[in-house]
């Protein structure tokens, strides 16, 4: 192989760092239930099959306009009041601020995914929230549950300053801070007591 040969070898692109751009399929499970969503720059709006992903489209915007999930609201849209929060892989992260495309193989749970499939039941997060009054508006709750559920599956007993740092990045309009506490304290309770 010549000098010459050598340098053309190098300068070529490798196979692997091609595809990440060349991908037609991003692939999403959302509450169990698993999408295969196409993607690219070169998806055209009118041919518009059910799940279009554009490189510029948020988590946010494929869960409620792709995929109906409208329980993940979406409010400042720019990752500051926690409305939008959905748990990705077991860790809360605010879906108005990532890009579906980056969420190729994760695993999605929203609001709407945390019943019991079987019987329908409330999540006993869910249940705390009803029974204890943590709801007004409703427009903050599912990212607030949600992150309560991250919180709560990390330290099962938490203290009510450990609960208030952990749900400091979603903001409620409402102010019902305290019964909110309140709800996630006594979901810890419930939780500990189902076993």
């Amino acid at each position: 192989m010549t000098k010459k040969d050598e340098k053309k070898r190098s300068n070529e692109v490798p196979k692997q760092a091609v595809e990440p751009y060349s991908r037609k399929l991003i692939r999403l499970t959302v509450n169990g239930k698993r999408y295969n969503l196409r993607f690219g720059d070169d998806v055209e709006p009118w041919e518009s099959p059910a799940y279009d992903v554009y490189p510029w489209d948020t988590l946010a915007h494929t869960i409620r306009e792709m995929l109906g999930l409208t329980g993940t609201k979406v409010a400042c849209d720019n990752g500051a009041c926690g409305s939008c929060t959905v748990l990705m892989n077991g860790r809360p992260i605010l879906s108005c601020s990532i890009l579906t495309a980056d969420c190729d193989g994760k695993e999605i749970i929203t609001i709407e995914g945390l019943d019991d499939p079987v019987t329908g039941d409330l999540h006993p997060i869910q249940q705390a929230f009803v029974d204890h009054h943590g709801v007004q508006c409703g427009f903050c709750i599912p990212g607030m549950i949600l992150s309560s559920k991250a919180l709560l599956d990390k330290n099962p007993d938490p203290t009510e300053e450990e609960v208030k740092e952990g749900l400091s990045g979603n903001l409620c309009r409402c102010g019902n801070y305290s019964l909110i506490l309140k709800c996630v304290m006594e979901a810890a309770k419930a939780i500990k007591q189902k076993g």
